[in-house]
């Protein structure tokens, strides 16, 4: 018979790479990778739209304003050359949806936190995952709270994209001087464009496992067998 001493060092951490052959292990592998992808393109972004401001008689100024996460826009003020005076006309862009995009970095940010928890509670204590039913009942709850919330993110923050790529399209920041102003280069925003996809595709990554969690818990298996059962006569 073991000693208590034994007992508790077989129950201490058992690197196990088993679990990331199955589909639990490996989806939640794939929610660890797409959940940093879609905080870190969003979060840290800076971009530069690009407009022209041409005077008669005199040479052409380029504006170019400054924006970035959390998309804050008036927090980067730029100035537009006067063509009559030697003033400066100092003005903003408009709109604030840091609300969305800060809601948006901050379930990504999170869900990266828990994956990094359960693959840890998968691949070093399987056995205290399995050996009760309230492991697996509590991953599919939260796993389905957090497919709620990538559901909401990424549909906020695909709107929120939309209006700030609207605010900083040269086409529609020279309407405020358009006498003298012509539209320059359209700001980059491949990468949060592929924040979005990302933050759909971790929806989906999280909706599916959900299914292969609820298959760990007992709301799935099926009743045990009662032995010797009634016979006939």
């Amino acid at each position: 018979m073991d000693s208590p001493q034994q007992q508790k060092k077989a129950a201490g951490f058992s690197l196990d790479l088993g679990p990331l052959k199955e589909p639990i292990g490996f989806i939640r592998l794939l929610e660890w990778f797409f959940a940093i992808f879609a905080f870190a393109t969003t979060g840290g972004f800076s971009g530069t739209t690009h407009f022209k401001v041409k005077c008669p008689g005199s040479d052409t100024h380029d504006v170019k304003p400054v924006f970035g996460y959390p998309f804050r826009l008036p927090a980067n003020p730029f100035v537009i050359p006067s063509c009559n005076t030697t003033a400066k006309n100092q003005t903003f862009l408009q709109g604030d949806f840091s609300s969305s995009a800060e809601f948006f970095v901050c379930v990504g940010v999170f869900a990266f936190l828990y994956c990094t928890a359960t693959l840890v509670l998968y691949l070093g204590f399987q056995y205290m995952y399995r050996q009760t039913t309230r492991g697996p009942i509590v991953d599919l709850v939260v796993t389905g709270a957090f497919t709620f919330l990538w559901l909401v993110s990424s549909s906020a923050w695909g709107k929120g994209l939309t209006d700030v790529k609207w605010a900083t399209n040269p086409e529609n920041l020279v309407t405020q001087c358009k006498d003298i102003c012509e539209p320059g280069e359209s700001p980059s925003l491949g990468r949060l464009n592929a924040s979005v996809i990302f933050g759909f595709l971790n929806l989906i990554l999280w909706a599916g496992n959900c299914w292969f969690i609820y298959k760990e818990t007992p709301f799935h298996k099926d009743p045990i067998p009662v032995e010797g059962g009634p016979t006939g006569p």
